[in-house]
């Protein structure tokens, strides 16, 4: 596998499932459905681990690929970009925490912690997919 050339877009196509697992696993939350909440949300959290795995071995592997972009969507592209990685660094173990509150059944410790995991989670999910298309396809550099 060129992970150079491939790693891009099974990290994009990582991040979109999982914002869509999240959505599902949010919204059977508040549904009062942990039955199907807790698997959804197990599954939005194997695909966030893939995605980190990939993650490191693409930026170990891959050159430095300069964002192309000009004008007012270079500086709005850097601050989403540090914004995600900040908030990506910050989630992390909020996800540990909060999962594991959730595998053991603590509940009334879960939730809170939750109602802050999730957004920023989402968050640098969805950005995630918008960086990668803003990098690789709509302001990526002609050869």
């Amino acid at each position: 596998m060129d992970t150079v050339s491939t790693l891009p877009h099974v990290n994009a196509a990582l991040n979109a499932v999982t914002t869509v697992l999240l959505v599902i696993g949010l919204t059977m939350a508040r549904a009062g459905r942990a039955d199907v909440h807790r698997p959804v949300m197990v599954a939005a959290l194997v695909t966030s681990a893939l995605f980190l795995v990939f993650y490191v071995v693409y930026h170990l592997t891959a050159p430095i690929f300069v964002f192309a972009g000009q004008g007012w969507v270079r500086p709005a592209y850097y601050a989403m970009l540090i914004s995600h990685v900040i908030l990506a660094a910050v989630v992390t173990p909020m996800i540990a925490v909060t999962a594991w509150r959730g595998m053991r059944g603590t509940i009334e410790r879960h939730r809170p912690l939750a109602r802050w995991t999730m957004p920023i989670w989402l968050y640098v999910s969805v950005t995630g997919v918008v960086i990668y298309v803003m990098l690789y396809h709509l302001y990526a550099p002609v050869p």
